[in-house]
């Protein structure tokens, strides 16, 4: 790895961070205030990336995207994650899982997807069944040549816009040695599908306007040609396609992190108390230094594991220190952040209460911080026999 950036990769990051600061950062507080995203707004924001050439970008060339590798999608996602979450969502970054489609699934699901004509999202987690993939209760049996669908998920992030939805759910079980195993198939399923519902799931103290729904099927009925990959090899597809996503975890913790931090040293090096700028303070000072060095840190392993998966590498665990890292990252930076406006950091004339708020979530989905120093120690131990 290389460490500096090449002219290409200088231009993405200024190109997205001049999109974020014009287009996002001025609509933040109506997003935050009222938990809504003004439909106009949305569809503005899309047409102005899909005019940039960035949508789609985690896509391949072979597809009519961008086709950039992991690194420099990471250096997107950084960028991106300084802004609001309900409003950059619409910067478009279909699920990568869609490269998995075959035959027709390319022309109804995978281009319009890529063309920002059809919107996606990802469902697998279940109120009984968050981190445990494998204890998901909505199934799905065998009734003619379809498939039928009963059950629930729940904190489905993007489903309020999504015209269609990647849907993991359970197609049988095998007898283990340690148990019943359940076997995982991916399904397209579209909004408006008969027995397949849509509401309003949980109200979030983090990222408002970015919502959770709930999905829920009633004997919904799904043909042989909605599964997605092959029938019971859903975790196949999982592995292939969405163990990266948690990258976009710990970019995002970045890039918020550092736009957290500048309003840390700008507030420091103006504010005065007893005759002098508090920067000036060593109590301020070395919160400074321990949030920037804490931030280069999270930085440089969120880029290191993207180059590995660039390179061919095996990556699993560095992305999980990534991941682990940066959020719980996140968390502290705020908390310093705060601590140095003092009262006026938790006022909502500052957006430190939003960042605050926002972060929490960064180390519960897409894996808890204890997921990821499991997924860490077992990798270490695994190569030790134990």
């Amino acid at each position: 790895m290389q460490f500096g950036l090449t002219d290409e990769q200088d231009m993405i990051v200024s190109t997205v961070r001049d999109f974020v600061e014009r287009e996002i950062y001025p609509f933040e507080t109506l997003v935050d205030q009222t938990g809504e995203v003004p439909h106009e707004i949305a569809a503005e924001i899309k047409r102005k990336t899909l005019d940039l050439g960035f949508y789609a970008c985690n896509f391949p060339e072979s597809v009519g995207c961008a086709g950039l590798n992991h690194l420099d999608f990471a250096l997107v996602e950084r960028e991106l994650g300084r802004g609001s979450m309900a409003l950059n969502h619409f910067f478009g970054r279909p699920q990568n899982i869609l490269m998995a489609c075959t035959g027709e699934q390319k022309e109804r699901y995978l281009m319009p997807a890529v063309r920002g004509e059809r919107m996606d999202a990802l469902a697998m987690t279940e109120p009984g069944a968050g981190s445990d993939v494998r204890g998901m209760k909505c199934a799905a049996r065998r009734d003619g040549g379809d498939w039928v669908v009963n059950g629930t998920k729940h904190f489905i992030s993007g489903a309020d816009h999504a015209d269609f939805i990647i849907v993991f759910i359970a197609t049988g079980e095998d007898d283990t040695p340690k148990g019943p195993k359940k076997r995982i198939t991916a399904f397209l399923v579209d909004r408006g599908t008969p027995g397949f519902t849509i509401r309003d799931g949980y109200k979030s103290v983090s990222h408002r306007g970015y919502k959770n729904m709930i999905l829920d099927f009633d004997d919904c009925r799904l043909p042989d040609a909605q599964v997605l990959g092959q029938v019971d090899a859903g975790f196949e597809v999982m592995n292939t396609w969405l163990y990266a996503t948690r990258i976009t975890v710990a970019t995002m913790s970045v890039g918020r992190a550092r736009r957290v931090f500048d309003y840390a040293l700008t507030y420091a090096a103006e504010r005065e108390q007893f005759g002098q700028r508090i920067g000036k303070f060593q109590g301020v000072s070395f919160q400074l230094a321990d949030m920037i060095t804490e931030i280069d840190a999270a930085d440089l392993l969120t880029l290191a594991a993207a180059n590995r998966l660039d390179e061919g590498r095996p990556a699993n665990r560095e992305i999980a220190s990534a991941k682990l890292y940066a959020s719980e990252m996140l968390g502290r930076v705020t908390d310093a952040a705060i601590q140095i406006h003092g009262g006026m950091g938790l006022m909502d004339d500052y957006p430190l209460e939003r960042f605050w708020r926002d972060a929490r979530v960064e180390r519960i989905w897409d894996g808890t911080s204890e997921i990821q120093r499991h997924i860490i120690s077992r990798d270490l131990l695994r190569a030790l026999g134990a």
